[in-house]
């Protein structure tokens, strides 16, 4: 029997068709169905079809690091054109690029010349900083501005957003989907500059965006079976924190979509608000709140104990991209008893690895229950570890996995390497499988600290620090020592006074003390990428002041 190959257009199409009248995106006063989303993503995606923009080469003619699409840049807060310019790019073949809109110009710059953006839908807020690149992105054919609060007038060639959909048509554009379409995510350049990982749509939709059940693991084989789970569903309501432009935050959105369930957005959509979060998911009755790790969590935490919200409705705290430590995870509990905890790993490389669930009375950290044909390889990456092996190995994913990297040939051969035959994503990532197949994970390579011949990583030294109720946030990372060759350093952000020897004293009590940090550095805050993600550029800049 033949698979069944998914696009992710279609997907949306086929799921809309069955459910038009249900609620999709909700966000402020705007209630978006299932039919409305459907019918905004096609005018915008006729929209672009018109202006010459889809695919120029097959991908039986590319190599894994090529693309043959145009790319529409989504440079936004969260919000439904983010969502209506991932559908509407997929639905006239183009690949939608996720920009961090925290760049500088130079940044910008940097990340469109890259991945060869051809359009651009920006908010309004944005326009000055892109307006102060455009001269040297040539290839840049289509500008759409969405207005909002900043008050920004219309960019010179652009026009507004609205405007565009009100004078197209609302049909999808006569082009031959295929599940070699790409989807195109950029990582967030944390620990060296972006770089755009190319999915197939078949792909990335088995791997994170509801061909699979998560922690069941049993795969959809048809389109009729994706639109019987959709129907099925009771539109629950999920309530995202993390910037669409994060991975994280697309991918639960598509998985909730395809389930049939609401897509819900707090009002403030520039930064967290924890009030207003609380706010939003007691109206809407959520069912599930995204977030990422202590950063995240902590605010949300302090509101929680100070205010009284009717949060019953709430079952499932999802979190990903970042580490929620016990003590915050007992905390959260404490004040939510009858929701879980559902931690997940994975990356841009490697789409979904792993859940664990925490409830309360039974809370813990840091390791998984795997999806299939996830494994750990051996430190030369010429083997498959057994569980229960001895020493560390690299976290990998093969099966369904991203073709490479956009532009890269070299880091993509490096990345998704042949071991044993088969094809696998190693993006750096420190692990072990345990007797029984479940999987330790400790952290990325690239932010791990080579001490006086030991190595320390970053986020256990990390979670060891934040259990202190003195800490708000802390970030560990590596500086040049002339004893050590790098040395332990903490980057701490204090919510009530401490002493370094209070902290040192406290971590002591988790891990050993070669891996205590050897330097402080007290901030008034710990940078973090508008995700949740630790910045350790900015801490190595930081502790090596």
């Amino acid at each position: 029997m033949t698979e069944v190959q998914f696009n992710i257009a279609l997907t949306h199409e086929a799921v809309s068709a069955a459910i038009p009248e249900r609620e999709a995106i909700v966000w402020r006063d705007r209630r978006l169905t299932y039919g409305d989303l459907t019918d905004r993503s096609r005018r915008l995606a006729s929209y672009l079809h018109g202006e010459g923009l889809g695919v120029r080469k097959e991908r039986s003619e590319l190599a894994p690091h090529e693309s043959g699409q145009d790319h529409l840049a989504l440079y936004l807060h969260n919000g439904n054109e983010y969502l209506e310019g991932m559908l509407g790019a997929f639905k006239a073949r183009l690949a939608s690029i996720n920009v961090n809109y925290r760049y500088v110009t130079d940044e910008l710059r940097y990340l469109f010349t890259n991945a060869d953006a051809r359009a651009v839908v920006y908010h309004s807020a944005f326009a000055p900083t892109l307006a102060a690149v455009l001269d040297s992105l040539p290839n840049v054919r289509v500008l759409l501005q969405v207005a909002d609060d900043s008050g920004n007038d219309l960019l010179p060639g652009a026009v507004w957003y609205e405007d565009a959909l009100a004078q197209s048509e609302p049909v999808m554009p006569p082009v031959e989907h295929s599940p070699d379409d790409l989807y195109i995510l950029y990582t967030g350049g944390t620990t060296g500059m972006p770089k755009g990982v190319l999915w197939r749509q078949h792909d990335i939709f088995m791997s994170t965006m509801g061909g699979r059940t998560v922690g069941v693991w049993d795969p959809v084989t048809s389109y009729d079976e994706v639109v019987a789970k959709a129907v099925a569903g009771s539109n629950d309501a999920m309530l995202v924190i993390p910037p669409f432009m994060h991975g994280a935050a697309q991918w639960a959105s598509f998985l909730m979509m395809h389930l049939g369930a609401k897509i819900v957005i707090p009002e403030e959509n520039t930064r967290m608000d924890p009030a207003d979060v609380l706010r939003t998911v007691e109206r809407e009755r959520c069912m599930m709140l995204t977030v990422v790790g202590d950063a995240v969590c902590r605010p949300l935490l302090e509101e929680l104990e100070n205010h009284t919200y009717d949060l019953s409705s709430l079952a499932v705290i999802g979190n990903g991209s970042a580490p929620l430590t016990p003590s915050i995870k007992e905390r959260l509990l404490e004040l939510l008893p009858n929701a879980l905890v559902s931690d997940s790993v994975g990356s841009s490389e490697t789409g979904a690895q792993g859940s664990h669930l925490s409830v309360k009375g039974d809370v813990s950290t840091g390791t998984f229950s795997t999806a299939p044909d996830t494994v750990v390889a051996s430190e030369a990456l010429d083997a498959i570890l057994e569980p229960g092996h001895e020493g560390l190995g690299w976290l990998a994913q093969a099966g369904w996995v991203p073709l490479g990297y956009l532009g890269d040939a070299e880091k993509t051969a490096r990345t998704f390497p042949t071991i044993e035959g088969v094809r696998y994503a190693v993006p750096g990532d420190r692990a072990r499988q345990l007797e029984g197949g479940a999987v330790e994970l400790l952290g990325r390579d690239s932010v791990t600290i080579n001490t006086g011949g030991e190595k320390v990583f970053a986020e256990e030294v990390e979670s060891a620090i934040a259990s202190h109720p003195a800490v708000w946030d802390v970030t560990v990372c590596g500086r040049p020592s002339e004893r050590w060759g790098s040395e332990v350093v903490a980057v701490v952000h204090l919510a009530t006074p401490a002493t370094e020897q209070e902290l040192e004293a406290h971590a002591a009590q988790h891990i050993a003390r070669y891996k205590l940090p050897k330097g402080w550095v007290f901030v008034d805050k710990v940078e973090r990428s508008p995700s949740g993600k630790a910045d350790y550029r900015w801490a190595v800049s930081v502790a090596t002041t």
